[in-house]
């Protein structure tokens, strides 16, 4: 008797493909930070006093170096390497014809004075090349995106740094966001956890008007220095609490905060100078010779 055929096995089901937010989630959820957004401008600016961009504080490619000095170090560390930095160089030929270790010795108070003397003089080099009078005007009136591309393609700048270059030196609507802001994005709940950094530029960027961007900035840092802390939040000082999704987990007991210090008031906590300078407090008059030419890095 012959055996039977054997059966022939199910088809495999296709593997379904996993969807993403449905477009009307998507538009829910752009009205809700639109709508918090707006509660945040309102209340951090009574106590910030409403800031607005003034103009530049520095040239271009000083802004670029600067920002590349503060980068994962105390600000108080980044402003004095600077500040080596313009006594020792004449101006930007100079510092870019100087030997790296020269360099690395002068910036050393910044911190990573190995990485940061090499990534300076790549970073001049590229724009020495595109630029022989260092002139990078050109940021301010391109096309938006095109210029923080052009900024990213530089060696060892990302988005933030090329957000702070645009928004400080021409007040263009791009949204540096560090680490002050994405915790007080985070807590907030502007932005989902574990979102990416390019991720969280998009999401806040998106939910700003363009005149909005650099007031939202300048206040989450100081809000996130001052009250909104790491890795307890004062929450006793929040405005924000009734809107906030980190203090609903504090309240039930799942999140940490700390006490309010006596007598402390962030709004009457004074900025220092390193803060004015790269985020856009006006710096004592004293201190306005810091603003030089394209191409001049000494003191006057």
């Amino acid at each position: 008797m012959a055996e039977p055929a054997p059966r022939p096995k199910p088809a495999k089901r296709a593997a379904r493909k996993r969807r993403g937010p449905s477009p009307q989630k998507l538009a829910a959820d752009r009205r809700r930070r639109r709508a918090l957004v707006e509660i945040v401008l309102e209340r951090l600016g009574e106590r910030y006093d409403h800031p607005t961009w003034s103009g530049p504080r520095l040239d271009v490619v000083s802004e670029l170096v600067l920002t590349i000095l503060a980068q994962n170090t105390a600000d108080v560390n980044s402003f004095r390497a600077f500040s080596a930095l313009r006594r020792r160089f004449l101006d930007w030929d100079a510092l870019l014809a100087a030997p790296t270790d020269e360099l690395e010795d002068v910036i050393r108070p910044g911190g990573l004075a190995p990485t940061k003397s090499r990534r300076i003089q790549h970073v001049l080099a590229e724009v020495h090349a595109a630029h022989l009078d260092w002139d990078l005007s050109f940021l301010g009136v391109a096309p938006l995106d095109e210029a923080r591309d052009w900024l990213t393609s530089l060696p060892g700048i990302g988005r933030k740094t090329a957000s702070i270059v645009l928004l400080f030196c021409f007040g263009r609507p791009t949204m540096p966001v560090d680490t002050h802001i994405y915790r007080v994005a985070l807590r907030l709940g502007l932005i989902p956890p574990r979102t990416p950094l390019d991720r969280a530029h998009d999401l806040l960027e998106g939910a700003l008007l363009p005149e909005e961007t650099y007031a939202f900035h300048v206040e989450a840092i100081r809000h996130g220095r001052h009250t909104c802390r790491a890795p307890r939040p004062i929450c006793g000082l929040c405005p924000l609490t009734d809107v906030c999704a980190y203090y609903v987990q504090v309240q039930r007991g799942r999140a940490p905060v700390a006490p309010v210090p006596k007598g402390y008031d962030p709004a009457a906590t004074p900025s220092r100078y390193h803060d004015e300078l790269l985020h856009g407090w006006a710096p004592p008059q004293a201190e306005r010779r810091l603003v030089e030419s394209p191409s001049t890095l000494g003191p006057k």
